[in-house]
């Protein structure tokens, strides 16, 4: 019965995780190409930290098909063969997810500042100040998820488990219930509906209408993120403070291999956080296709015209038009 299972969450991991990371490649790519490539967005800071957890999202999604190799292989992920390999198969992940989290929390709360109704708050954060943010929350993240990985070790009845006391009780108590857990998903809940809320209010500002129509499709787009942010990661947070106060010993054979099966079926929740990206908005679909349309015309406008490589094609005017209608019309 039990090798039954174990085949099936191998065969379960495989498809998953090769479906996974089609989908999360492909969406992330495009969000990355988006959001570098559209004029529209090039001084938006949050579209900054978009860009950021796309682009964390797509290097996670090479680590998670790597494990599903690797489980393919030797039917589990081999962290049992290798202390190095089990502290990195924690460091990698954990500064990954940390990354990504806190990340959504910084767009949710520069979208509130943003949209806000009182000028000194709007200008309260910058671009240069996202990036210096940004990078200190990645430095944060390495530190932390490095220190964590040291405390892993091969346990011989439970496999690669955290052996230090005191930090099983950090882990338990504080960072998979609150600090991985619930404090980013308070953060980003919360300025995402501030944010929402102030662009109901928009209207009575005084802005142009492509500025007010941009400032709503972000804060759309933030919102959405903000609500796949929580479902997809609320459950593993629990399940992860389940199981490393109550690990499973291998020579349980049936009551392990469930709990494989568990396991499996919740890193594929949470990998979906990594997949399922902005792109399933409608802005974002065209917005694409305008970068497409905007090369076919400066092509066109070349091969027609003769035109230097110095002069503006006529593709851009054309693309800028289209951008402004495309915010009137969404």
């Amino acid at each position: 019965m039990s090798i039954d299972i174990l085949r099936f969450v191998t065969q379960y991991s495989f498809y998953s995780g090769f479906i996974i990371f089609v989908l999360g490649v492909i969406g992330n790519a495009l969000n990355i190409l988006v959001f570098t490539q559209l004029k529209l967005f090039r001084d938006n800071r949050s579209v900054f930290y978009l860009t950021v957890e796309s682009t964390v999202s797509f290097f996670y999604q090479f680590l998670q098909i790597s494990i599903t190799i690797l489980t393919l292989i030797y039917g589990d992920d081999a962290t049992e063969l290798s202390r190095v390999w089990c502290k990195f198969r924690i460091i990698l992940p954990q500064t990954f997810a940390l990354i990504t989290y806190y990340t959504i929390c910084l767009a949710a709360v520069d979208q509130f500042f943003s949209t806000n109704y009182f000028f000194n708050r709007r200008q309260m954060c910058t671009l240069k100040l996202a990036q210096c943010l940004t990078f200190a929350f990645v430095c944060l993240c390495i530190v932390h998820s490095t220190v964590s990985g040291l405390f892993f070790d091969i346990q011989p009845s439970v496999g690669c488990a955290i052996s230090n006391a005191i930090w099983l009780q950090y882990s338990t108590y504080f960072f998979y219930p609150f600090l991985i857990g619930f404090l980013p998903i308070i953060i980003a809940s919360l300025f995402s509906i501030l944010a929402y809320r102030n662009v109901r209010r928009i209207v009575r500002r005084q802005l142009p209408i492509v500025r007010r129509r941009l400032d709503r499709q972000m804060t759309a787009m933030v919102l959405m993120r903000v609500i796949i942010f929580v479902c997809f990661s609320l459950p593993y947070a629990m399940y992860r403070v389940y199981i490393i106060n109550f690990p499973i010993p291998q020579t349980e054979l049936i009551e392990y291999a469930i709990g494989r099966l568990v396991q499996v079926v919740f890193l594929t929740v949470v990998s979906l956080n990594y997949t399922v990206s902005y792109h399933v908005n409608k802005f974002t679909f065209v917005t694409f296709s305008f970068i497409l349309l905007d090369e076919l015309l400066c092509i066109c406008d070349i091969i027609i015209t003769f035109s230097s490589s110095g002069e503006i094609c006529f593709g851009e005017k054309m693309l800028a038009t289209m951008q402004i209608l495309l915010l009137l019309h969404t």
